[in-house]
């Protein structure tokens, strides 16, 4: 068989490998994730004079300081809003049905009082239908320990992995490296440059776009007296990672909560301004700090590869969707360029014979 055939094969064999153990893939993958987003850090932390395990130890303090901070102050904060949201809705309802429906029938003749109905209705059947198999796979997983112990297990083994995977990052990547055929290693390392390139601009800077940008949505909204301006914030940020849907989202739903609670124009405008001075603070700063220009993922690409990841490999999919569609991305522009400079795209040019001949 040629080589060409050998590595097609390979491929195949990996790829139907990997979807044989795709659900024990996740604390490995998780792992990886949180490796290479920590590794500048632990680079930074060495040049400072520290060791490599001193500076790995130092960075998992620093997550640790953050997943605390997260768990004793942002989750029962943003749990509580979320209760207390869903406690508002039905007054929603109510002056949907009592104020906007007899307005809207008296201008245009609609009754939407009996869609209302219906809705709710129908939002209640499901709501009920819903809570039986919730708990009855609460009540399965209960009772099943093995399922419960190797979820702990698996969720347990994400810092393990991630550890080491940290400590011996530059050891590794040079080992792959050094294993790379000679007549490959340049191309190849040019392109994991590439790759890098992106996958730290996206997943480095796009977490930091995000955070930032909840963060002012989230003080924003609490300074103005917003309910639920917290949850709103959070929520905002983290649709960030497709550009306007964070704003689009968080705005929409930013207006509702604070016509209700204020029913001034005043107050309208003012959730206008916080999400204004959010989208300006990540043109001007957060974008060209963060990102720059090195990402070219288009958002429906985003989008196309979350659900993709999702539907093909689950939740091992979601945490691969985004880093794989960046390298795809550095390839087909690979692809691009050497079919433009190819005989196929341009025979006339690429052969010299479109010389001047005087």
């Amino acid at each position: 068989m040629r080589r060409e055939w050998w590595l097609l094969a390979v491929g195949v064999g990996l790829v139907w490998l990997l979807m044989q153990l795709e659900s024990m893939l996740m604390p490995f993958i998780a792992g990886m994730i949180i490796a290479y987003l920590g590794d500048p850090l632990a680079n930074r932390l060495q040049r400072l004079g520290l060791s490599r395990p001193m500076a790995v130890t130092g960075v998992f303090l620093v997550l640790i300081l953050v997943l605390s901070i997260s768990l004793l102050i942002l989750i029962p904060l943003t749990v509580q809003q979320a209760r207390q949201f869903g406690e508002v809705v039905p007054n929603i309802f109510e002056w949907f049905e009592t104020v906007l429906a007899p307005q809207l029938q008296a201008w245009t003749g609609y009754d939407l009082s009996a869609e209302l109905d219906n809705l709710q209705e129908t939002l209640a059947e499901h709501w009920q239908e819903a809570a039986g198999p919730a708990a009855e796979i609460l009540g399965h997983v209960g009772r099943s320990g093995r399922a419960f112990l190797t979820w702990i297990t698996y969720l347990s083994l994400v810092p393990v992995v991630a550890f080491y995977l940290l400590l011996d990052w530059e050891r590794l990547l040079h080992s792959i490296r050094s294993l790379l055929p000679r007549q490959w290693e340049p191309d190849v390392t040019r392109l994991a440059k590439r790759c890098d390139e992106v996958l730290s601009a996206f997943l480095r800077g796009q977490l930091l776009v995000m955070l930032c940008l909840g963060a002012i949505y989230a003080l924003g909204l609490t300074l103005m007296g917003v309910r639920f301006g917290l949850l709103i914030g959070l929520l905002a940020g983290l649709a960030s990672i497709v550009p306007f849907l964070g704003f689009i989202v968080g705005i929409s739903v930013a207006l509702v909560v604070a016509f209700f609670q204020f029913g001034t124009w005043l107050a309208l405008l003012g959730v206008v301004a916080v999400f204004s001075i959010g989208q300006a603070v990540e043109s001007t700063v957060l974008q060209p700090k963060l990102l720059g220009d090195k990402i070219g993922l288009h958002p429906v690409a985003v989008i196309f590869a979350v659900l993709a990841g999702g539907n093909l490999f689950g939740f091992t999919g979601v945490l691969l969707a985004l880093p794989a569609a960046a390298v795809i991305m550095v390839l087909l522009k690979e692809v691009k360029e050497r079919y433009k400079n190819s005989t196929l795209y341009d025979a006339v040019r690429n052969d010299g014979s479109d010389e001047d001949p005087q």
